[in-house]
């Protein structure tokens, strides 16, 4: 993949500056699109993110050409470079056509002015958000974000509310030790500044039609999705709904200290409203008054699970471990909703 990159850029020399410094990451997604078990949704959205970078179906060509001469240089031998080839063709026709289809639908990206910036913690920051135009999207979603200070570098952030009459959204970041953007956006970003933003993606989303009880298990700043999908299931119950209208929505805020229980003024706020929303704080190095002891993947082990819409937000690790015991302790994997966007 390196030398597929450096063999692009050095024939084609513009499109270096569409990409990151680094290129990991895009190495990555670029060898998953090759592999057999890339699927038809996943080559769309890779098709409609590229969007923002600037990639167009004019593009194709000298990352086909690159492509081959990577495969030649690796001593593949002519069937192995048809193999190689024949999956760039497939993946790049499907690329293209989503990228064309959704460009009738809305812009590659969209420009944010900063309307509200909140330190919730020492290393979280509520950014809110005006994107202009109008941002569509559903609560669960996230959008990728870049800043001035690190152009083309895109980090994913969920939506941490449901949607507002004024169209503005705010962001939970956390600041990640050694990071370029997050810091960034909890240490130096100001109301007034500007942030582009890509389209919002993302499969965990609200089950606006579903009438069952909700369980949401939110570790750190995961808890982003599972507010905005709290505030969109209560807000369409109704404060006063009663007996079968009424949906009981458990929200688990799960951390490792103190400090990471950023979101129980949000979430409590919300409780008051609505009477059927339990808010339950967790942390798992620190003991904390009014807080369970245990880290999520081990409450989901004992929680109750029967006839819920169950949503599970959080750093992948901790997905991955909660899921794992949502299935082991009888979990409707049709029921079970979460996102691992890398």
């Amino acid at each position: 993949m390196a030398f597929f990159y450096g063999h692009l850029f050095a024939a084609e020399p513009e499109i270096r500056a569409m990409f990151p410094v680094s290129m990991q990451a895009q190495q990555r997604r670029f060898y998953r699109a090759l592999t057999a078990d890339a699927s038809r949704d996943y080559l769309e959205s890779l098709g409609r993110a590229h969007r923002k970078y600037g990639v167009h179906a004019g593009h194709y060509p000298a990352m086909r050409a690159a492509l081959l001469a990577t495969c030649r240089r690796s001593g593949l031998g002519a069937a192995g470079e048809a193999a190689a080839l024949a999956a760039f063709d497939r993946a790049a026709a499907i690329m293209a056509e989503a990228a064309e289809a959704d460009a009738l639908l809305a812009p590659a990206w969209w420009t944010a002015e900063v309307t509200g910036h909140e330190l919730a913690a020492p290393d979280v920051a509520i950014v809110t958000l005006r994107p202009s135009p109008a941002l569509a999207w559903v609560p669960g979603q996230h959008v990728a974000v870049t800043c001035p200070r690190w152009p083309r570098q895109w980090r994913r952030y969920s939506i941490a509310n449901a949607p507002r009459a004024d169209g503005t959204i705010s962001l939970h970041v956390r600041a990640v030790p050694g990071g370029l953007v997050s810091p960034a956006l909890v240490h130096h970003t100001r109301p007034g500044d500007t942030l582009v933003l890509g389209p919002a993606e993302g499969a965990m989303t609200v089950d606006a039609g579903s009438r069952r009880d909700v369980l949401c298990l939110a570790g750190g700043t995961g808890l982003a999705p599972l507010l905005a999908i709290t505030e969109a299931v209560t807000a369409a119950a109704g404060p006063r709904a009663a007996g079968p209208a009424r949906r009981e929505v458990v929200v688990y805020h799960g951390a490792r200290t103190a400090d990471g229980l950023y979101g129980l003024p949000a979430l409590r706020a919300l409780a008051a409203r609505y009477p059927g929303l339990k808010v339950i704080a967790a942390t798992s190095a620190d003991r904390v008054p009014h807080a369970v002891h245990a880290a999520i993947p081990d409450i989901a082990r004992r929680a109750l699970l029967r006839d819920r819409d169950i949503y599970v937000s959080g750093p992948d690790a901790m997905i991955i471990a909660t899921v794992r015991a949502l299935l082991d302790a009888g979990a409707d994997p049709r029921q079970l909703r979460y996102d691992l966007p890398g």
